[in-house]
């Protein structure tokens, strides 16, 4: 592996190195604190400058410290859209904009990231592909202003601008699996041990970057219940990564 991450973490949490890749930890609490322990190569860049470019392809060895974890985690590449980088030591101001994104990602029950009729939360690979946004205010953003009073028919703006592709896998995440994506320009393949799990003729629009976390934070966007966002109680928990490669296809 030859990648220059930068490790982010909050207090109490850490991205340690291991033998052949990271350990990511977050320890446990209450509902009032985001916890977070992410690698990622983009941390001082701006959008324009994130350095993923298909054709790429991303494979790595993976297992969480258990099967259903409150929050988020995942790997993959993305262009970071709700500017989550702000606010961690010199990193640039991120406006709001609208997801692109290509990831293996979990989502626990509370969540539902899905803008039209794929699959909220689980495990899932997944593809979001969006059109450049306009200057100064994107969708996502003229959405935040106005809320809550506008949050269903943001929600319906968004399902008719951001194209989406995801499959729920049903494997025990506890357990050593290998995951591999190719990014093309025309289209995204996802596999698990080698088994062929999603292949979509959607592609994100570039450029992005690589992101591999876990998270206690929450995000629904329900057709009958509109925006909802928070952090979650949880107890210790972890991602262990090995044997990563990022390289063009």
């Amino acid at each position: 592996m030859n990648h220059d991450f930068k490790s982010i973490f909050t207090p109490g949490a850490s991205v340690e190195n291991s033998e052949d890749g990271f350990r990511l930890k977050i320890p446990g609490g209450d509902k009032r604190s985001y916890r977070v322990a992410q690698l990622d190569d983009y941390a001082h860049l701006s959008r324009r400058h994130f350095p993923a470019q298909p054709p790429q392809t991303l494979s790595l060895h993976a297992r969480a410290s258990k099967a259903s974890l409150p929050g988020t985690w995942g790997f993959g590449l993305w262009n970071d859209p709700f500017g989550l980088s702000i606010g961690f030591g010199g990193n640039p101001l991120r406006f709001p904009t609208l997801p692109n994104a290509i990831w293996f990602f979990h989502a626990s029950d509370e969540n539902f990231l899905s803008f039209g009729d794929g699959p909220g939360n689980g495990f899932l690979a997944q593809v979001f592909r969006s059109p450049a946004p306009r200057f100064p205010f994107s969708p996502l953003l003229r959405a935040g202003i106005n809320y809550p009073l506008s949050r269903r028919k943001a929600r319906t703006a968004m399902s008719e601008i951001v194209e989406e592709k995801g499959f729920c896998l049903n494997l025990d995440v506890t357990q050593w699996h290998e995951y591999r994506f190719e990014w093309r320009p025309s289209g995204c393949v996802f596999w698990v041990d080698d088994a062929l799990v999603l292949e979509t003729s959607l592609s994100p629009r570039p450029p992005l970057g690589l992101v591999i976390w876990i998270d206690n934070q929450f995000a629904a966007w329900h057709p009958d219940e509109g925006i909802q966002s928070g952090v979650l109680e949880t107890k210790e928990c972890w991602l262990e990564v090995e044997h990563l490669e990022l390289k063009t296809s």
